[in-house]
């Protein structure tokens, strides 16, 4: 099959789009236009008939208001209840020129006992503060009538003729024909053309609108009626030919537009297609088969044309940079792939939906995988992760989340295999590079992970441990030496380091021997009831020589009184040890440490602040992990890590939860206790 070429298609193309839109122009756009031009007009009508009935509404709440303005003058009443006729009509004529309303009645007895004009007879027994709309010689009546203040069985009617005149101000305010009859006018206009149209609005009670063809105009109709009943209507008329006028000659100039548009462009393809488009294009794709092919040694030949020049010198760079970026992806894939098989961790690559791209033969080998089988997936289901709870921590403790904001990251793992069997991993986390995070997986077996563990405790506690015995045995040995010749101040001295060395030692034992409890699920609490005042005095007692050696004050400025609790005393003196040894450890010397306290309907809240240099952000989800020591720089008695995980474990076994909180100068550790009971079983 012979195919076209492209300057010939570009010339048919137009000529089909020029009789194609000549054909639209005349089969859809006329019409088409015509009908929203019959839409704009009856919509202009129709809104304007509406606008026409509100303005007849505003009319009659005028008449009411002057109808009660006119009863409650007092000039009225006067000459009413005197009964001066003659300047009760004067007085009536004078307020309905002045109020622009047709004429005012006063009634007595249901007769006009003065009046301003013909007052229609309906006003004589009308429901007094009601609107009333009638028909009275011809024409529409807006009326309105109230009793008169102040004298008894009189009442005062006001009305407004919706004549001509009237029409006529309307129709002047709303820009086009206004017309209002009554029905009695209607039933007699038997040869207005829109005679069916009011008729129909006056049954149905409902607005009426139409294109009268014998008028040239667009009609709407809407009925005026008394509350239930119509009475009339108000008719307003737009002529048709304006509008007509308006769509004949925009149809001409679209027609013209297209026609002069679809032969230029014809005559300009016809002049330029084949010389500048298809003879170069058609070299230009005979190339890029040839690359697409995989043939990047022949050159791209230039051709004439401005951008297709530009196009095919493009291509031609192109080739070249695809030849050298060949080469060199071809290099280094074949030195990653050496390196990637040659080291001892696993290596694996994810995307950012964290689906697996690559992964090397050491990962698929510690994971039991088939390295092909698991491209594409999930890395979660792939690694499968288990949390402390049992459940997978990819959604919020993801290391490589939490490397694409830190620009790296370090997490250990525990991986259940595809075997059923476990897998303790450390997995060192890149930040995101273009559309690939690189992950290096280090195998840490429950052996090794133990003996480094074993090894770091036994290491910080025997440095813990040699720090206050060493300073004990020098203060022993002082005294043991010089006590003949020592003074009473220089012996308390002494014995006063013993003390703290003592107490030292005595919080570092007390805790390794509350951890291992812990950890061998030994914690027992015995509640009992007690105050937290005489738990917090038992551990500053505690830690008096302590705080004395760093010459450290405390604040103590908690609710008179706190409420009894059920507790273990000696556990929660041991939490608050713990918390206020913290404090002195990271407060500087001389500095003060504040407790303080809240007290509400369920539980109470005990917090110790320091003035120490602050709670990194990053430190906030390890600060009460086992073992785990701040990165702040830490005084020479540093600690083993365990204070904060103790006192985490035994004030959730209270029921409660502690908390680390920054402060501007220095940070807050926050116990909260329930006042009642809890679930958690009492030891014995």
């Amino acid at each position: 099959m012979r195919r076209v070429r492209v300057a010939t298609l570009l010339i048919g193309v137009n000529v089909v789009l020029v009789l194609v839109v000549i054909a639209i122009g005349g089969l859809v756009a006329v019409p088409l236009l015509r009908h929203f031009a019959d839409e704009q007009g009856l919509a202009r009508v129709s809104q304007t008939a509406a606008i026409g009935q509100a303005a007849i509404t505003r009319s009659g709440a005028d008449v009411a208001n002057t109808a009660r303005l006119l009863a409650e003058r007092p000039t009225l009443a006067r000459l009413v209840a005197a009964n001066e006729r003659a300047a009760t009509e004067q007085f009536l004529a004078q307020f309905a020129r002045s109020s622009d309303v047709s004429g005012s009645v006063v009634v007595h007895d249901g007769a006009a006992w003065a009046t301003s004009g013909a007052a229609p007879t309906a006003l004589f027994t009308a429901t007094l503060n009601t609107p009333l709309l009638v028909e009275a010689d011809g024409a529409l009546v807006l009326a309105h009538v109230v009793p008169l203040a102040s004298v008894p069985n009189v009442r005062v009617g006001v009305w407004r003729r919706l004549d001509a005149a009237y029409a006529a101000q309307l129709s002047a305010t709303l820009g086009l024909i206004t017309q209002i009859s009554g029905r009695t006018g209607v039933a007699a206009d038997r040869a207005n053309p829109s005679f069916a149209l009011r008729q129909a609005a006056l049954r149905s009670n409902q607005p009426q609108v139409a294109r009268l063809d014998s008028l040239g105009q667009y009609s709407a109709i809407v009925p005026l009626s008394d509350g239930t009943t119509p009475m009339g209507i108000i008719e307003v008329r737009q002529s048709t030919a304006s509008l007509q006028a308006s769509v004949s000659q925009l149809l001409r100039t679209l027609l013209l537009v297209a026609l002069g548009v679809g032969v230029a462009a014809a005559l300009i393809n016809l002049l330029v297609g084949r010389r500048y488009l298809g003879t170069p294009l058609l070299a230009l794709q005979r190339a890029a088969a040839r690359i697409g092919d995989g043939d990047l040694a022949s050159p791209i030949t230039s051709v004439r044309g401005a951008e297709i020049g530009m196009l095919a010198t493009t291509l031609e760079e192109m080739r070249g940079r695809l030849s050298h970026v060949t080469g060199d992806l071809r290099r280094q894939q074949a030195e990653s792939n050496a390196i990637l098989t040659s080291i001892v961790e696993g290596v694996f690559t994810v995307d950012r939906d964290r689906r697996i791209r690559y992964l090397n033969p050491q990962t698929a080998t510690l994971l039991g995988l088939e390295a092909d089988a698991v491209l594409g997936q999930f890395c979660g289901d792939v690694l499968r992760p288990q949390g402390r709870d049992g459940g997978r921590p990819c959604e919020t403790q993801c290391p490589i989340i939490h490397a694409r904001f830190r620009g790296g990251a370090r997490a250990t793992e525990h991986l259940l295999l595809r075997d059923g069997s476990r897998r303790t991993v450390v997995i060192t986390s890149a930040s995101l590079a273009a559309d690939g995070q690189v992950q290096v997986l280090r195998d840490e077996t429950e052996i090794e992970a133990s003996r480094r563990l074993r090894d770091t405790i036994l290491a910080t506690i025997s440095h813990e441990f040699r720090t206050p015995l060493s300073a004990q045995l020098a203060s022993l040995e002082l005294l043991i030496e010089q006590l003949p010749t020592l003074s009473l101040a220089q012996i308390q001295h002494l014995v006063l380091a013993v003390q703290r060395g003592t107490t030292r030692l005595t919080y570092l034992i007390d805790n390794l021997l509350e951890s291992a409890r812990i950890e061998a699920g030994e914690l027992a609490i015995r509640r009992r009831t007690i105050t937290l005042d005489c738990v917090l005095d038992d551990a500053l007692e505690m830690m008096r020589p302590l705080l004395a050696q760093r010459e450290q004050t405390v604040d103590l400025a908690l609710p008179y009184p706190l409420p009894p609790l059920l507790g273990d005393a000696t556990r929660l003196t041991q939490v608050f040890v713990n918390l206020l040894a913290n404090a002195s450890k990271f407060a500087p010397s001389g500095s003060t440490i504040s407790i303080g306290g809240a007290v509400n309907a369920a539980d109470v809240t005990v917090w110790v602040d320091d003035e120490g240099p602050g709670l990194p952000l990053a430190a906030a989800d390890t600060l009460f992990s086992r073992f785990v020591r701040s990165r702040v720089a830490e005084p020479e008695q540093s600690g083993v890590g365990l204070g904060l995980w103790i006192v985490q474990s035994i004030v959730e076994r209270h029921g409660g939860r502690v908390s680390a909180l920054p402060l501007p100068n220095g940070t807050r550790l926050a116990v909260q206790l329930p006042l009642g009971g809890n679930n958690e079983t009492a030891g014995g």
